[in-house]
């Protein structure tokens, strides 16, 4: 019987996870370990198993391009060797432990099983003896009688009692195994037995024979022998019941024997499973709750050579190679988790940089701001921003951080190839040098035939600079310049470092190209608007003034001439048109002043039409339909309204109109309507003039900037109807085209 095994205790077993084990045992111990490391385990586990199952990589949990997966920890770490441990001999074995204490239990119960069978056996047969030998007496004196009667003359059944007796006793001394009747082995009640037999085949028998050959008054022989007869089946008789009595005590002694027994041997196969089976189950399953809790240097006491022994055999190789795997882990999540923080950091910078990039600023103050905050991430004690000058080979300096004034004022313009920078720049080279050395710039272009070894020492580094990182600044459109940062102190970049410093500078460059794109648009716009000034000022100002000009030439010839009268008459003209030159320069300043922001047009129209009923005679009707549809960006909102001041600006000029209407309709399309009772004129012969009528020329073009359609009906003598339709929504935008027909044009 094995003892009591001691506590647990460490115990190093240097080998490799049994694979006997691993599949049950492992994924459960690892279930609470980091993702990575659970796999490993399992990947472990299942491929020293019989069983091999392919595992696939776990992904990281940060899922930014970047990040690469983590790679299998099982290949970082190296494995432990796996030995495949044999099963335990056959005498070792478990079962053969169970099977034999089975088996000795089973003997024991068979033995006392049949022992108190036994006795029990001979207890039945020796009750049938007792009844028997009881009998004896009984016969014995019934033969008395009927040999009184037969004595007498009387009828007997002497030879039938006589017969009896004889029978009894042989039945007594051969035993009858079907009843049972046998007399207990005991020498003394044999013995016995025998003078009881005896006494009656010599003395008692020929008695009878004797007592019946003699006269009726004689005294029976027989009956005075009688007594003493009896007396011997009487010892008879107790013998056997103090021997059954015996047998009796011992088989309840046997049978208490068999319940201590049974009690003994149910303790006895309790202690030895708990020895044999549950405590070895405690001990694994107090391991495994303390694997789960990595408590990887734990180790089983191995104190046996059965079946749990080889288990924590197992468990102890599986602890150790779980050890050897968290280790690599930790060291693992410590470089992951250091490559997560610097990747962490480069997005923040990545994204800093890419928002104030998108703020508006002009380029020195972008540049600026760029500047310092590289500086403040790679810890550069100086830097620079240099832009291709228009002069080809020249770097000119733009911004500067942290830099002597006299290295600026020396190296505010630079060639392409004078240092670092302009090599940087030329040809695309991502530049970390180290300043302390007497380096040459190489020029790929041309051999010089120069020796390194006569170069000087750059200007920077006598500055006190002992790196240059040098970063050339990319657009689509080419090479924009570079920008440099500089270390007073030996400074290395990694391959990610210049990554984020190579990107960055292309969203520096893609930001000045925004800058450089915004200012050529801001120069179109200011073209294209000055265009549309000239050709107002044209349309009104300048007829204005020609009529002006001629009625001052008739007046110095009527002056000449002395004419008073025909002075008179040109006088008011000439109040007339200054008065109307007057009023166009005011519409004109009025107009371009414009400036409306989103949900503003209503009341710009309104101010628009009230403005026109106060300068002419003509009814205004107004009607505005929002109809809930969605606004106007602003810009849309301004040339609507150019277009509305143009076309009101027509009917007071040229139409001679008693009414004019004007609607806007804000629903699924955009539409805009003025239409005036005046003259009207003849579009062929308009179109003939071409852009004669600047004011018309000018509608149409505020309607291409909308992506709109302008359509103008007119008649002689019926009136004029501009119509202006922005498409939008769901429907295709058609393109933008203008009409002026006689005849009236659907809209759409």
């Amino acid at each position: 019987m094995t003892a009591p095994s001691a506590p647990l205790a460490p115990s190093v077993i240097p080998s490799a996870f049994d694979g006997a084990l691993a599949p049950d045992v492992a994924p459960n111990l690892a279930r609470d370990l980091p993702h990575n490391a659970s796999h490993s385990a399992a990947h472990s586990a299942a491929h020293k198993s019989a069983t091999r199952s392919a595992h696939k990589p776990a992904t990281h949990p940060f899922s930014h391009p970047s990040f690469a997966p983590a790679p299998n920890l099982a290949s970082a770490t190296p494995s432990m060797p796996s030995t495949p441990v044999a099963l335990p001999g056959l005498r070792h074995r478990l079962s053969t432990r169970i099977i034999s204490l089975s088996l000795i239990a089973l003997l024991v119960v068979l033995t006392m099983i049949g022992g108190t069978l036994w006795l029990s056996w001979n207890l039945e047969g020796a009750g049938a003896a007792i009844n028997d030998a009881g009998s004896i007496r009984m016969r014995a004196n019934a033969v008395a009688i009927e040999l009184a009667k037969a004595r007498n003359g009387e009828p007997s059944l002497l030879e039938a009692q006589m017969s009896r007796m004889d029978h009894t006793l042989a039945q007594l001394r051969r035993g009858n195994p079907q009843r049972p009747l046998f007399l207990p082995t005991e020498p003394a009640i044999h013995a016995q037995f025998d003078r009881v037999a005896l006494a009656w085949s010599d003395q008692m028998k020929p008695q009878v024979a004797r007592d019946l050959a003699q006269a009726g008054g004689v005294p029976l022989g027989y009956v005075a022998a009688l007594p003493a007869f009896v007396h011997q089946a009487d010892q008879l008789v107790g013998m056997i019941e103090a021997d059954n009595a015996r047998m009796t005590d011992l088989l309840r002694m046997s049978q208490a024997a068999l319940a201590a027994i049974a009690c003994m041997g149910t303790v006895a196969v309790i202690y030895l499973l708990y020895l044999w089976i549950i405590l070895p189950v405690l001990r694994l399953q107090d391991g495994l709750r303390r694997m789960a809790e990595r408590e990887f240097s734990l180790r089983l006491p191995v104190e046996s050579r059965d079946e749990f022994g080889t288990l924590s055999e197992g468990f102890n190789r599986m602890a150790a190679e779980l050890q050897s795997l968290y280790r690599g882990l930790e060291a693992r999540v410590a470089q992951k988790t250091a490559e997560l923080a610097r990747r962490n950091r480069d997005l923040e910078t990545l994204y800093d940089v890419a928002a104030f990039l998108s703020e508006p600023n002009e380029a020195e103050a972008l540049c600026r701001g760029f500047l310092t905050r590289l500086m403040q991430r790679f810890d550069a004690d100086g830097g620079s921003v240099r832009v291709v000058d228009a002069v080809p080979g020249k770097l000119h300096m733009l911004v500067s951080e942290g830099l002597p004034a006299d290295l600026v004022e020396d190296e505010h313009w630079m060639a392409t190839d004078a240092c670092h920078c302009g090599t940087a720049t030329r040809d695309r080279i991502v530049t970390v040098a180290d300043l302390r050395s007497r380096l040459r710039v190489p020029d790929t272009h041309a051999d010089t035939g120069a020796d390194p070894a006569e170069s000087e020492t750059l200007r920077c580094g006598d500055c006190g600079f002992a790196g240059l990182a040098a970063f050339r600044i990319d657009t689509p459109r080419g090479v924009l310049g570079m920008f440099g940062l500089h270390f007073r102190t030996p400074h290395v970049l990694n391959a990610s470092d210049r990554q984020l410093l190579e990107t960055l500078a292309q969203h520096l460059g893609v930001a000045l190209e925004h800058l450089r794109l915004a200012a050529t648009a801001r120069q179109l716009a200011v073209v294209e608007e000055r265009n549309l000034v000239a050709q107002g000022l044209h349309d009104s100002i300048a007829q204005g003034l020609n009529f002006l000009n001629l009625q001052v030439q008739l007046l110095d010839d009527a002056t000449a001439r002395g004419n008073l009268q025909e002075i008179g008459d040109i006088v008011p003209l000439l109040r007339f048109g200054v008065e109307e030159s007057y009023q166009d320069v005011r519409e004109l300043l009025l107009n371009f002043r414009s400036r409306l922001t989103q949900g503003e047009l209503r009341r710009a129209v309104e101010d628009t039409v009230a403005r026109f009923r106060r300068q002419c005679r003509t009814e205004a009707q107004l009607d505005i339909d929002d109809n809930d549809g969605r606004p106007l960006q602003p810009d849309e909102q301004l040339q609507v309204l150019f277009v509305l001041q143009e076309a009101l600006s027509n009917v007071r000029k040229h139409a001679q109109a008693a009414h004019v209407s004007v609607r806007l309709h804000n629903g699924r399309d955009f539409r805009l309507t003025v239409q005036d009772d005046g003259e009207g004129f003849d579009s062929a012969e308009l179109a003939t003039r071409g852009d004669a009528h600047v004011g018309l020329h000018i509608m149409r073009e505020r309607a291409t900037r909308l992506n709109a359609q302008l359509t103008i009906e007119s008649r002689p003598g019926q009136g004029t109807r501009v119509a202006l339709l922005l498409p939008r929504g769901t429907a295709a935008s058609p393109s933008p085209a203008t009409s002026a027909t006689n005849q009236p044009a659907p809209l759409p």
